[in-house]
């Protein structure tokens, strides 16, 4: 009998286009929704490059904080907001999702979680979104607080002029994102 050996993990896609973007898969709440936000930003390579066939994919809780735990989630099934988006990237790198802003869970200040499916890895990159107006939360986040003071803003998204986040995600290089292991 030939003993077998496993075989190395191949890298994903690029297949995203087909097999994971759903219709209306980056809208968590409704645009029009009172207290909608728009998170926008763009996937970029080592070389500061965009990655058009990326994948983001975030997870949040609502504005109370707490962690939607419906049925029908995937379709928002009449409620409003999953907590659970996904959007593949543009020709620019470009993502948005339009959600709202979540509130503190347990002892975290208010962030989004972010998976990045791309060309190249083989698992997903995972990181945070924070926002710039909880500076106060920043310092006591149980996380945010192992990174080195000098990278966090890696993790801290933008406001626009037009209310809007902006959130760039750089996989490699000058900048580049702080990913967390897990």
């Amino acid at each position: 009998m030939t003993e077998l050996s496993p075989t190395p993990s191949q890298t994903v896609g690029p297949f995203f286009g087909y097999a994971l973007p759903y219709e209306g898969g980056p809208e968590v709440a409704p645009a029009g929704r009172e207290g909608a936000i728009t998170v926008r930003g763009r996937i970029l390579d080592g070389a500061g490059d965009p990655v058009p066939d990326a994948l983001v994919e975030i997870w949040q809780a609502d504005g109370s904080g707490e962690v939607p735990r419906r049925t029908g989630g995937l379709r928002r099934a009449g409620h409003g907001f999953s907590g659970f988006g996904r959007c593949g990237t543009d020709a620019a790198g470009g993502y948005w999702f339009s959600t709202l802003r979540p509130g503190a869970a347990g002892g975290d200040a208010p962030c989004i979680s972010v998976l990045v499916f791309a060309r190249g890895l083989l698992k997903p990159v995972f990181t945070r979104l924070y926002f710039p107006e909880d500076a106060a939360a920043h310092a006591t986040d149980p996380l945010l607080s192992q990174v080195p003071e000098d990278r966090r803003a890696t993790l801290i998204a933008e406001r626009e002029a037009d209310g809007s986040y902006r959130f760039d995600v750089r996989l490699q290089g000058e900048r580049e994102t702080v990913f967390l292991g897990i």
